[in-house]
């Protein structure tokens, strides 16, 4: 709802009520309509102004009532009555002022925020644009470029930098409701032409033309597929370009489009998947509002290689003190150096002072004594870590927390190697740890409830968007990507080539192909994880790496390019050829393809054409079954928790909602009748045999994604 109130004698005061973050449901845009006409109707009340309850001014739409029909006000009418009122109508904007709370106060004759405000137009981030006139107003009030800026991005502004671009008449440090109601008084009966942004002409520049091209071309380029930002271009040109109410025409028209769009959908889904993965629990039934986390002032990080400084940057930034343990003086050197160039770069790009003292650097592992939690980033080699679990078991307090960075390392067997198993849970960021968001929270059968509920309050607290998973090998982020991968390789086998693959799953969305990001990893770490697995041997009767290991189809192709000394950008040569070590352009190899023909050769292999088509089916189809058997073995609590895995670990276009969603959206009798097709061609494959749950989800009439739980519930009852 909306409160009205008079104050100071002659001002309407509005305030929005809908917690938290005072969203336009139906029932504020009504408050608001209805405020508007009394405050306009009073002939007591001289001026307006508009703020939020509870140091918010507006957090936008109300994103659930995107599923259903609309009811209430629209926002566009009630905009423009703001817009077009007699008495000055400023809006005190504090905290936030984001999507259709921007555009009310775009609305609004003057705006006036709190130093600590933050402003923006979010909507691509949902698949949509600003479609309550912000698209049109924004670029009549800062000009164009700034305005595809921060409508293309969804970026969000500080208050300094919205008084910079013009989006705000003032910022002040004080109650920003008694400034804004004392501005209000000292504007009344003043001219209102001026304010009424709708009014404005464009800011026009000679070379509008080009810049629009241009703009164009990087967004295409950025958006990967994504129709949100090209249309957010098309509706900043028709504000440019045209009369406000034929801008506002082409912005209707754009949004009705999107509103329906399949990438909307995705989009909407992640958002509301990002808040569903922080309702955890455990197969006991613990849950996260439920379980305390332990208080943690000293944090440790063991092992200073390229994870373990990174995890010791993100918890030095978020205000932790970090004890950084390597036992090599010369590596110690080079993370201190290194991790001093991360912070200060870090600082400098967010405006703040470097928390270089945050660390304390020693060679001895008993300096963690005291630390509250101790996260374990060495060498990712079982015995190694095993006797840094037993060192830690005996240094380090009662109760405190240990945690190990594995990417897919059994936790529970590094629990047994400890006093009090039921503190060890597994926190897998992913590399670079200081910039990418996720953070899997591994837990074995041992860990304790309150245990994962510190290592998610840290995550939180670090800025990581945390996922609670079972323990099993490669967790879910990585125990699906192997048969993506498995997946390419056999494509290459069969008469792909590694650009093909790669443009396949480019066009898809992806920012790189499965291997391009290979290339940039380094082909020696799968090739050293896959020799730890038994794999990568050869014969010993023939010296070569067989086809068929454990009993399933293999590719050796990989391992053999490896054996070349072909690592990837590091040395120049992978799967692409690049100009020198260490540079990022590849272009196709020729080399590798004589390889691929010699070997097919050498093997009987016959090369066919493979399509996209078919490079999307098997290398994603693949995945999502393995997705569908993780969901099965109770190792991810729902298909949201992937999807977030993927989204924000794996860089799984956003606008295609994660690997399951889109599993969803393509049809799961789809994606049953093509894994039945591929496993029937290749028998010897085992993860292209559709996986139980698929078969009973698909036998329940393929219910929607947010039902999926109940047919696991009713699978899970009965075994």
């Amino acid at each position: 709802m909306a409160a009205f109130a008079r104050v100071s004698g002659s001002v309407g005061l509005i305030t929005l009520q809908n917690p938290p973050v005072n969203a336009l449901s139906a029932a504020v845009r009504q408050g608001i309509v209805d405020s508007v006409q009394r405050a306009l109707r009073e002939p007591e009340v001289k001026c307006v102004v508009i703020c939020g309850q509870n140091g918010i001014f507006c957090g936008g739409a109300d994103i659930r009532e995107f599923s259903g029909p609309m009811s209430g006000p629209p926002l566009i009418p009630m905009i423009h009555s703001i817009e077009v009122a007699a008495k000055p109508v400023v809006a005190a904007i504090e905290g936030s002022a984001l999507g259709g709370g921007l555009e009310i106060a775009l609305g609004c004759h003057y705006r006036i925020a709190h130093s600590k405000t933050r402003l923006g137009l979010p909507e691509v981030t949902l698949g949509l644009l600003p479609a309550a006139g912000g698209s049109q107003r924004l670029p009549r009030l800062i000009g164009v470029p700034a305005a595809l800026d921060l409508i293309t991005t969804g970026r969000h502004v500080t208050a300094a930098e919205a008084l910079q671009l013009g989006m705000v008449d003032q910022v002040t440090d004080r109650n920003v409701t008694d400034v804004a109601v004392k501005f209000a008084l000292s504007v009344v009966g003043k001219p209102l032409d001026a304010r009424r942004i709708s009014m404005h002409s464009c800011p026009h520049s000679p070379d509008l033309d080009e810049l629009f091209e241009r703009t164009m071309q990087h967004v295409r380029q950025r958006a990967r597929g994504a129709i949100a930002p090209v249309a957010c271009v098309q509706a900043v040109r028709a504000a440019a370009t045209l009369p406000y109410a034929q801008g506002m025409e082409k912005e209707r028209e754009l949004m009705a489009t999107l509103f329906t769009s399949g990438q909307a959908r995705a989009l909407q889904y992640c958002f509301f998947a990002q808040r569903a993965i922080g309702r955890w629990s455990m197969p006991s039934g613990a849950r996260w509002d439920t379980s305390k986390p332990r208080p943690v002032h000293k944090t440790a990080v063991i092992g200073l290689g390229t994870m373990g400084r990174g995890i010791a940057v993100t918890l030095a930034q978020a205000g932790f003190p970090v004890i950084a343990v390597e036992n090599h003086e010369k590596q110690l050197m080079e993370a201190k150096q290194a991790i001093s160039g991360m912070l200060e770069r870090g600082a400098k790009r967010r405006g703040v002072t470097p928390v270089l003292n945050k660390i304390t650097y020693s060679r001895d592992i008993q300096s963690v004594a005291n630390a509250d939690l101790v996260i374990e980033a060495v060498f990712e080699d079982m015995a190694l870590k095993e006797k840094v679990f037993q060192q830690l078991s005996a240094i380090c307090k009662p109760g405190a927390l240990l945690c190990t960075n594995t990417s897919g390392l059994n936790v529970d067997h590094l629990a047994s190697q400890v006093r009090n198993p039921e503190l060890v849970v597994g926190m897998h960021f992913f590399a670079p740890a200081h910039v990418m968001k996720l953070l899997e929270v591994v837990y074995g059968p041992r860990s304790s409830p309150e245990a994962l509920a510190t290592a998610m309050a840290v995550g939180k607290k670090i800025g990581k968007v945390s996922v609670a998973v079972g323990n099993c090998q490669g967790f879910v982020g990585n125990r699906m990507l192997e048969h993506y991968m498995e997946q390419a390789l056999f494509l290459l086998e069969e008469g792909a080539t590694p650009e093909l693959v790669d443009q396949a799953l480019e066009e898809f969305g992806f920012a790189m192909g499965v291997f391009r990001v290979s290339d940039l990893s380094g082909l020696d770490i799968g090739w050293r994880i896959r020799k730890g697995k038994g794999l990568a041997v050869p014969d010993p009767t023939t010296g070569q790496t067989a086809r068929v290991q454990q009993g399933r189809r293999y590719s050796p192709v990989a391992d053999l390019i490896c054996e070349q000394g072909r690592f990837g950008q590091k040395t120049g040569q992978g799967w692409y050829q690049y100009n020198t070590p260490g540079s990022r352009v590849g272009k196709p190899d020729p080399w590798v393809h004589n390889f691929l023909k010699d070997y097919r050769a050498q093997h009987g292999l016959v090369a066919r054409r493979i399509d996209h088509q078919e490079v999307l089916e098997r290398c994603l189809y693949s995945m999502i079954n393995e997705g569908f058997r993780i969901l099965e073995d109770g190792i991810a609590a729902g298909p949201e928790d992937i999807d977030v895995i993927y989204v924000f670990g794996y860089n799984w276009p956003r606008h295609r909602g994660g690997p399951m969603f889109y599993a969803h959206m393509v049809g799961l009798p789809k994606v049953l009748e093509r894994l039945e097709h591929y496993h029937q061609a290749h028998p010897d494959v085992p993860s292209l045999q559709p996986c139980n749950l698929l078969r009973k989800l698909v036998a329940n009439g393929s219910p929607p994604i947010q039902k999926w739980k109940e047919v696991m519930k009713k699978i899970n009852s009965r075994l």
